[in-house]
């Protein structure tokens, strides 16, 4: 079993808007596995429109059509409040990365040991105890720009391939 360090590199998103809003961090603490939940070492991670959504504020409700002004400053009616992808108020500062591949290398309670080292791919909608109830990875909980990554073991799932991680982590959302 490897050992895990009490931090990780990770880029933050600090807030709604451009570039400016991600900071790299080579002092963020490793998150540990809860009940239900499987801690993965992040392989790779793919960027994908809901990284973009998510810290341009897109999906504030008063954003009612695209621009060609740009991220930092085309969305000048976005309200942070409403800006998350349920449509919740977002947390910052927030490890975004909805697309992610990597190991599994710790186990919260309730999940076999066994799954310990298996390669996955993270489903980046968490769906709650209804069909109508769903966080997404990267957006409402910290996703997989960073070493390591938390999610439910439901949505971890193994993959046997040969594709490399960068190659994987670009199917999740896709």
């Amino acid at each position: 079993m490897e050992a895990i360090p009490d931090k990780m590199a990770a880029v933050l998103l600090t807030g709604n808007g451009g570039f400016a809003c991600l900071s790299y961090r080579t002092d963020v603490a490793v998150p540990k596995p809860g009940v239900g939940e499987v801690l993965i070492r992040v392989g790779a991670a793919g960027i994908n429109n809901t990284d973009i959504n998510t810290r341009t504020a897109w999906y504030s409700k008063d954003v009612l059509t695209a621009t060609e002004a740009g991220s930092g400053d085309g969305f000048a009616k976005a309200k942070t409040e409403d800006s998350g992808w349920t449509g919740a108020v977002p947390q910052f500062p927030r490890i975004q990365g909805a697309d992610a591949c990597g190991r599994i290398v710790a186990v919260g309670e309730g999940v076999d040991r066994v799954r310990i080292g298996e390669r996955v791919l993270v489903e980046p909608v968490f769906r709650g105890a209804s069909r109508f109830e769903a966080t997404y990875f990267g957006s409402e909980v910290d996703g997989g720009f960073a070493q390591y990554a938390r999610v439910p073991t439901a949505h971890a799932h193994s993959i046997h391939s040969p594709l490399s991680d960068v190659e994987l982590a670009s199917f999740p959302c896709a």
